[in-house]
């Protein structure tokens, strides 16, 4: 179980992935908000990967960052796609 710092630390670094990627991608403020709910459930996602791989070459602390970041850059790309798929019909 994660402690109380390591999931602060995954909450800010999946919240900069959002913001960085609104800035880029959103038009709306709606738009962070998806991206925010995507980005934090694909860090827990590509974390809780990490953990069951045992792939431990880089971390911080308890949190798999390599594969949790992988994770979530996916689930942005799906939600920016799945938003997109939206407004066009």
């Amino acid at each position: 179980m994660l402690q109380t710092p390591a999931i602060i630390l995954s909450l800010v670094l999946a919240s900069i992935y959002a913001a960085v990627f609104y800035l880029f991608f959103g038009r709306r403020l709606r738009d962070l908000f998806l991206f925010l709910l995507a980005a934090v459930v694909g860090f827990a996602s590509g974390h809780i990967v990490g953990v069951l791989w045992g792939f431990i070459p880089w971390t911080i602390g308890q949190v798999h960052i390599i594969e949790a970041t992988a994770v979530s850059l996916l689930f942005l790309i799906l939600a920016r796609w799945l938003r997109l798929d939206k407004k066009t019909t």
